[in-house]
């Protein structure tokens, strides 16, 4: 299969790039800062030359977005906006404009479009969008708020050819550098993953392999459209995730951290506390539903696979 991947170039997009070209597949980035004979380039909002290689496609998979990784400033705030929604808009723009149109798009969407809750876990069918709840910092709406602008984006072009399904994508582990499991290992490895602000909040996450097979399945699956969520089966309390990877480093210390000294911990490596405090719990319920099955439901399980995979990329 032809597969474009706009924002390719990240930290998923490497995951999903170089597991779908080593199946076989010819994979073509869509960057702004193209450096490979694969990539082309765009501005992210406009459709240009770019659009050429989405017409005859099979799959598109569209991951552009400002990374989250970052002060939630207004500006940058605002620049997680509109990254996101005129990215969606140019992607659809482009399938829409197509004379042979792919007949799926992957639009890429995040986990945190859930309200902050310790309860009981969201699906697509029952879970609680965020944006209202009590007790929680204003602009943690406005994260909502990109999320919803984000997928209305893609349900609302006009492609009548082109399946569309939204990834409401839980943090994807992987022993890439620079990823979120880098820096959270990092962090148990000095000793410093310990419990943040209690750490009754939940973290949802997804093995990199899993997410990349279950990327597959929804490209194979022409009755699954719509918001699904990419999460493993079983999120935990982050007290208990930061205790298993500790463990899988053998690390056997995590100091812990008030809410406040994960402000400043934030603040030193140019980042939010939303991602450390915000009780994300999400359950794949259409997954499941549909018969996918997780080689690796199990956060200890994975750690240690993820653990194994990273020191043997450090020799």
């Amino acid at each position: 299969m032809k597969i474009v991947i706009p924002g390719g170039t990240g930290q998923v997009g490497t995951v999903l790039n170089r597991a779908l070209t080593a199946a076989g597949h010819e994979v073509v980035v869509v960057t702004r800062r193209p450096a490979g004979e694969r990539e082309i380039a765009w501005d992210g909002r406009t459709p240009g030359p770019w659009a050429a290689a989405i017409d005859g496609s099979d799959v598109v998979i569209n991951l552009a977005g400002r990374s989250v990784s970052c002060r939630y400033t207004p500006a940058n705030l605002q620049a997680m906006m509109d990254s996101r929604v005129h990215s969606a808009e140019a992607v659809g723009a482009a399938i829409a404009a197509a004379a042979r149109p792919p007949r799926v798009w992957l639009q890429m969407s995040t986990a945190t479009i859930y309200a902050h809750r310790h309860d009981a876990p969201n699906d697509e069918a029952t879970g609680v969008l965020g944006g209202a709840e009590p007790g929680v910092p204003g602009y943690w709406a406005y994260s909502v708020k990109i999320a919803k602008n984000w997928e209305r984006a893609q349900r609302e072009a006009r492609t009548p050819s082109t399946r569309k399904v939204a990834l409401r994508a839980a943090m994807v582990m992987s022993p890439d550098r620079g990823g979120v499991f880098d820096v959270l290992s990092w962090l148990a490895r000095l000793g410093l993953g310990g419990p943040v602000a209690g750490g009754a909040q939940y973290v949802s996450w997804i093995h990199d392999r899993d997410f990349v097979r279950a990327v597959e399945f929804l490209v194979a699956r022409d009755d699954i459209a719509g918001p699904v969520n990419l999460a493993a089966p079983n999120p935990l309390p982050q007290r208990p995730f930061m205790r298993a990877l500790r463990a899988a480093w053998g690390t056997p210390v995590g100091v812990p951290a008030t809410a406040w000294m994960a402000e400043l911990g934030a603040l030193a490596i140019r980042s939010d506390t939303e991602l450390l405090l915000k009780s994300r719990r999400v359950v794949p319920g259409r997954l499941l539903d549909a018969g996918f099955s997780f080689h690796h439901p199990h956060w200890p399980e994975a750690a240690g696979d993820l653990v194994r995979r990273a020191r043997r990329r450090r020799r």
